[in-house]
């Protein structure tokens, strides 16, 4: 179940956060937000990082920097185990 924060009115965002991400990384966060029904990439983003702040919270010790990807990379940052990604159409 997706949590359902309140935040008041007056609690407007008025901070910018860029981020680039792969092609992967945009899909996994479209089907999140799809499949939540979300309204905008932005909703589906805020609540995936409330989820992982809360899940750090509860369960976060012992991890290492390089587990913070969302998908298994090589250590020069390309994928592991086989065949690029094929491109969405």
């Amino acid at each position: 179940m997706i949590s359902t924060w309140v935040f008041p009115m007056s609690d407007m965002r008025g901070e910018r956060l860029q981020v680039m991400l792969s092609p992967e990384e945009l899909t996994t966060i479209d089907d999140f937000r799809f499949r939540h029904r979300m309204p905008t990439r932005a909703a589906a983003v805020r609540e995936l990082l409330k989820l992982g702040l809360a899940a750090l919270a509860t369960n976060g010790g012992g991890m290492k920097s390089s587990s913070y990807g969302v998908f298994n990379r090589g250590p020069d940052g390309h994928m592991q185990g086989g065949s690029e990604p094929e491109p969405a159409g």
